[in-house]
């Protein structure tokens, strides 16, 4: 049987639900970026009914004319963004292949280079400029004083730190377990400042909601409807570039600066990139590579300390 080309889409955004239990925003971009492609074989190719046959290296190169000439909130595309597009076709081909349809190896596709961007993090110094912003004094300052430290001493990504309940924190063992992204398990560990201010913010909380970290309306007031009492992402990234401004740091620094940062520190004080992998929750080691920036500059220190020909003679 010969599938039709968004038939095989519609299979595979299945599979990445049911199988590989992929997030709902994963989904809904592979969705979206797998259409536009089936959009532009039918609309701009005049391609009726488009095949897997139909994706073949022409094909793509000239999509990817396309997408680059389209426009984006500031001027083309970026090119980081046409990389994702090629990113999801390769993953929808090795799909193909690996459940024995005809089609062209993913190899052959080469995602585009992009541009090396400088790693934002804070120094330690920064650091404690920004987690002393929140006046401790109000139920608020409170709560985001335990954000900031959580986020400086997990490394969680705002989604999965959002995504906490109260019951889930061992505040005795510093400890506890996540579903990350890509649906990867990982243990979390907290460091002892951190496991204080969490301590001190549960104590303060009068309200039975599952969420760890609630939302407010005026005058301090708790939501207590359990569906709207949840903090937000988008909450949670407000608040670090207010107190961000209010510190007044150089660096415009998000919830991932401070996933770097916490990165940035272990490595420094000497942890090896492997560990740093695992606490991160890089499914790659690839991914935490970024910080060889860092490691390189301990490794420049272990030679000029060590090695026989820095020795004054």
């Amino acid at each position: 049987m010969v599938f039709d080309l968004l038939s095989l889409v519609t299979r595979f955004i299945e599979y990445l639900e049911v199988e590989r239990n992929c997030s709902r925003l994963t989904v809904i971009k592979y969705r979206h970026y797998l259409v536009r492609l089936v959009d532009y074989l039918v609309n701009i190719q005049k391609i009726e009914n488009p095949k897997l046959s139909d994706v073949n290296l022409e094909t793509i190169r000239k999509f990817r004319i396309y997408l680059a000439r389209q426009p984006g909130l500031h001027g083309d595309l970026k090119s980081v963004t046409q990389g994702y597009y090629v990113i999801v076709l390769r993953s929808f081909l090795k799909w193909a292949i690996k459940n024995d349809f005809m089609a062209m190896a993913p190899e052959k596709i080469e995602v585009p280079r992009n541009k090396e961007h400088s790693l934002k993090f804070l120094n330690n110094e920064q650091v404690t400029r920004l987690l002393n912003q929140p006046l401790l004094s109000t139920p608020i300052g409170l709560r985001d004083r335990t954000i900031l430290e959580l986020l400086f001493s997990t490394g969680l990504r705002v989604s999965e730190l959002v995504a906490l309940n109260r019951d889930q924190i061992d505040l005795k063992t510093r400890e506890f377990g996540i579903i990350g992204k890509g649906g990867h398990a990982r243990i979390v560990f907290i460091s002892k400042d951190a496991a204080s201010y969490v301590d001190r913010y549960l104590k303060s909380r009068i309200d039975k909601v599952k969420p760890l970290f609630i939302n407010y309306l005026k005058r301090n007031s708790i939501i207590y409807d359990e569906n709207k009492s949840r903090l937000t992402a988008r909450a949670v990234q407000y608040l670090v570039k207010k107190y961000t401004r209010l510190a007044k740091l150089p660096v415009d620094a998000t919830p991932h600066t401070l996933r770097h940062s916490m990165a940035t520190d272990l490595l420094r004080a000497g942890a090896d990139l492997r560990s740093v992998q695992e606490l991160l929750g890089h499914a790659n080691i690839a991914t935490t590579q970024i910080y060889t920036h860092i490691t390189d500059s301990r490794l420049r220190e272990v030679h000029d300390k060590f090695h026989s020909g820095n020795r004054i003679h």
